[in-house]
């Protein structure tokens, strides 16, 4: 790919063009005709001399060069814009994204991040809140530069470093029977009443595999999308919950570690063909670093020992 013969302004429209998939509302966003897009893009493939995308049925998609173009694309975007605001700020320092799930940012990088973001510290850092498979999405559109999620088996495409590794906890009121127990497992919550996030999300469905081969009866008494809110709902006598061991405990609950749900490895990692800058690596240290440090950071109050 002869990328030096290819036109910024053309990589620039391409780019939107990538995120949209649509000639017209990419031409709306970029304020031209959508003619002159279609020659733009054109022109551009020319260039390269290659395909970057293709109509299948009524839609389009881009091809694998085309995915990587506009990865290069998004990536000069946001090297600009980094450089546009530290000039306004009297700064050349670049921009750091990183793209991880809210509860990873509430529960698991605190530490790391604020270290790597504290006082006089560069470069600028800059969060997505996005879940697993939008986060490996976003790293590799190369809208981030890393990104955190639990990974069961590492795509090929991406080089990933193990973070930590989270269990599960049931989380009941301290007047309920179980709340004295060390430990409790699938079976101990035949007929509970369960808040559970909405149908079709990960963690949904895997518990209620797992509670469907250890042949344990449930009810979702109440559904609720993220830790917190399941959390906050479990706090008000909605039902029991289980949500990760890194979440910290409301008062008036205790979270108990549940067995025979597979725990959840959470890695950091970035796209396998680049190589992370200096400033990229050092964050990625501070994560790896820290990546522990929750266990600590839990409070005494409402937890069991694991």
């Amino acid at each position: 790919m002869d990328i030096p013969r290819t036109n910024l302004d053309a990589l620039q429209s391409f780019a939107v063009f990538a995120d949209t998939l649509n000639f017209s509302e990419s031409a709306r966003l970029l304020h031209i005709s959508q003619p002159a897009l279609h020659a733009k893009v054109r022109k551009l493939s020319e260039q390269l001399d290659a395909r970057l995308y293709l109509r299948v049925g009524s839609a389009l998609e881009l091809t694998p060069t085309g995915e990587q173009v506009a990865r290069h694309a998004r990536e000069l975007l946001a090297l600009n814009r980094s450089f546009v605001k530290g000039i306004a700020a009297g700064s050349d320092s670049p921009a750091v994204t990183l793209a991880a799930g809210e509860g990873a940012y509430l529960y698991l990088l605190g530490k790391a991040l604020s270290q790597f973001s504290g006082p006089g510290a560069s470069p600028h850092l800059q969060l997505l809140t996005r879940n697993r498979d939008e986060s490996i999405q976003a790293v590799r559109a190369g809208q981030a530069q890393l990104g955190i999620a639990p990974l069961g088996t590492v795509p090929a495409d991406l080089h990933a470093v193990r973070l930590t590794v989270v269990g599960q906890v049931l989380v009941v009121p301290r007047a309920h029977a179980l709340a004295s127990r060390k430990s409790v497992r699938l079976r101990d919550l035949k007929g509970a009443q369960l808040i559970v996030p909405p149908a079709g999300k990960p963690h949904r469905e895997l518990l209620g595999r797992l509670l469907q081969a250890e042949s344990v009866p449930w009810q979702p008494s109440l559904e609720a999308n993220g830790w917190e809110l399941m959390l906050r709902f479990a706090q008000l006598g909605f039902g029991l919950t289980v949500v990760n061991a890194c979440c910290r405990m409301p008062k008036g609950l205790v979270a108990i570690p549940l067995h025979g749900y597979p725990p959840l490895e959470y890695h950091v990692f970035h796209a396998a063909d680049r190589a992370p800058t200096p400033h990229v690596q050092r964050l990625m240290d501070a994560l790896i670093a820290e990546g522990d440090h929750w266990q600590a950071a839990l409070r005494p109050a409402g937890r069991k020992a694991p």
